[in-house]
Formats: C-alpha cells, structure tokens, sequence
C-alpha cells in the first residue's frame, strides 16, 4: 500500500471585505432625525455590518449594540463578530422605522442612520445620502426620505447608467457632510 503526500497549503487569507458605503453628517452641523445613511451591498446583516462598523468604530467609538427593524432583513443574528469585539443586535416592528439602523457606541451615544436599499441605483442612493447626511429643508423620517425619491424619481431600483455592481467597482465610498456626488469618477 503507498501513501500520496500533498505539499501543505498555506492557511487561506481572509477575503478583503468591501468599504461601507456612507455618508455623515458633519460634526457641529445641528442634529436632525438622522446622522447620515448606509448603502449595504445585500440584505445579510451578519456580513454587512463588519464593514460598517470598521468605519464607525473609529469615528464615533466602538459600536456595541444595532437595532434595525425585521422588514428588510431576512435574518438577524444575536450576535454579530466584527474587528475584535461582538456587536448585539435587536429587533423591533413598531419602533424601528423599516429604513433605520440604530447604533449604539458604549459611552459615547446613539446615531440613527438611513439605510438605502441595497438594490437601489447610484443615482438615487447618491441623492438620499445627500437627504440624510444635509440639511436642505425640514428634517424627514428615514421611511419619508425613501417615499420622496420614490414619489419624485420613480422609484429606487437600479438606473440604466450605473448598477450597483459598478458602484462597487468604483472603490470605497465615505462622505462626511452633504454629498454632491456619490460616486466620484462618473
């Protein structure tokens, strides 16, 4: 009987995860109903939220706990790993806009922020993270930004001259005060 010995591999690195897509608010700017909007890729949470949390740990402190509204996402863990630490996340129907992801940094404060389809067009996800993250006209639920660019634009979905897949191609996305253009490079 023989044996066949195969060279040992070396241990797979860990895939890069993609940039989050988001928009602040400036600091100093007045508080509104929300401090800025998250454009994920997909609708799962548990490997959505590490890129986003990556970001915020540094500006705001580290996040510990998410609450978002069941509406959008089909599954939402207790617990979610992300850089060195577990965020808690919860859920809640009636007090949760369906639009919203609640953050919570441990000593530090409570950020609302918009959270734009993952489906939407460049287009439209670059004038809501203007809405959310600006302060041009009354401030606006979460729910009542999305309905505007609906009732405005026609909808959210992807727009013939940019899908979310070249969005993505075009790198990293992170403002902080109002956007003029979401996508740089278009």
């Amino acid at each position: 009987m023989s044996a066949t010995l195969l060279p040992t591999l070396p241990p797979p690195e860990p895939a890069a995860v993609p940039a989050a897509r988001l928009a602040l608010q400036t600091e100093g700017a007045s508080r509104g109903l929300l401090d800025g909007a998250w454009w994920p890729r997909t609708r799962d949470l548990p490997s959505e939220l590490p890129a986003l949390t990556a970001v915020l740990d540094t500006l705001w402190g580290r996040i510990t706990r998410v609450a978002v509204n069941p509406e959008h996402w089909p599954v939402i863990p207790r617990k979610v790993p992300v850089g060195g630490h577990v965020v808690k996340v919860g859920w809640f129907t009636p007090e949760i806009d369906p639009h919203k992801l609640l953050l919570l940094s441990y000593g530090t404060g409570r950020w609302d922020l918009l959270i734009i389809p993952p489906e939407t067009g460049a287009e439209s996800a670059s004038r809501l993270m203007a809405a959310a993250s600006g302060h041009d006209g009354p401030p606006l639920t979460a729910s009542a930004l999305i309905a505007a660019e609906e009732t405005r634009y026609g909808g959210t979905a992807p727009v013939s001259g940019v899908s979310p897949e070249q969005a993505d191609r075009a790198g990293p996305v992170m403002e902080t005060g109002p956007v003029d253009r979401l996508l740089a490079d278009r």
